[in-house]
């Protein structure tokens, strides 16, 4: 049976792998990306869409969707303050979960972060906790929450702390072991064959992917 899947953050680092991997899976036969620009990418079974995702309850002719793919997420620097990093990764999220809801889909995959925690005391950390309870309250039938360490890949952009960090990565990755392997960075594009392969099951939810099962379902 075809399916269709709507995605979010298909320019960014790990949405730009899950976005290839969604056009070479027969699984889906349509992809509708939705966000402020388009990739350059040009597919038959792909429909962009520019809008604002603050305000997806006002759009009207979005297509039937199966399967939700949220790739969202920015830095507080990026950003510019705090209030608007939660407007892109917590109010975004859940506006684009409620409209794949009013879609009918029945299947939400969020990127998270390994430290989301709705209690801790850090504020990026408090926010991606809040936005994985929020998702858990909406009645989809499997939501799939996958929670990578340090994301690695060529991003479009320069960060000068993940670059370190990235740097140090294979010097820290092995002393990593035990409940410290959930810690391990990851590379992005392994996140993005976790979460395709992981929505072509659909196992009911909610579920949560950290270092070990996300490198497992994408066969690493």
């Amino acid at each position: 049976m075809s399916r269709t899947a709507l995605l979010a953050g298909a320019t960014g680092l790990v949405g730009s792998h899950v976005l290839e991997l969604l056009l070479a899976d027969a699984t889906w036969d349509h992809l509708v990306t939705v966000g402020r620009r388009t990739a350059s990418r040009r597919h038959d079974k792909l429909e962009q869409r520019i809008l604002d995702l603050a305000a997806l309850d006002a759009v009207a002719d979005l297509p039937h969707a199966d399967d939700v793919f949220c790739c969202l997420g920015t830095t507080i620097r990026q950003a510019g303050s705090q209030a608007a990093f939660r407007r892109v990764d917590y109010e975004f999220v859940v506006a684009l979960a409620r409209a794949g809801l009013r879609l009918g889909a029945t299947q939400f995959l969020l990127v998270s972060a390994i430290s989301a925690d709705p209690d801790s005391r850090v504020f990026y950390s408090r926010v991606k906790g809040d936005v994985e309870v929020a998702i858990h309250k909406l009645p989809y039938r499997a939501v799939q929450i996958f929670r990578p360490g340090l994301l690695l890949g060529k991003r479009s952009e320069f960060r000068l702390g993940e670059r370190i960090a990235m740097i140090a990565a294979p010097l820290v990755q092995p002393l990593l072991v035990s409940r410290l392997r959930r810690l391990r960075s990851i590379q992005a594009s392994d996140v993005a064959r976790a979460m395709v392969r992981i929505a072509s099951e659909a196992p009911r939810g909610p579920n949560v992917f950290e270092y070990d099962a996300m490198m497992a379902a994408a066969g690493q």
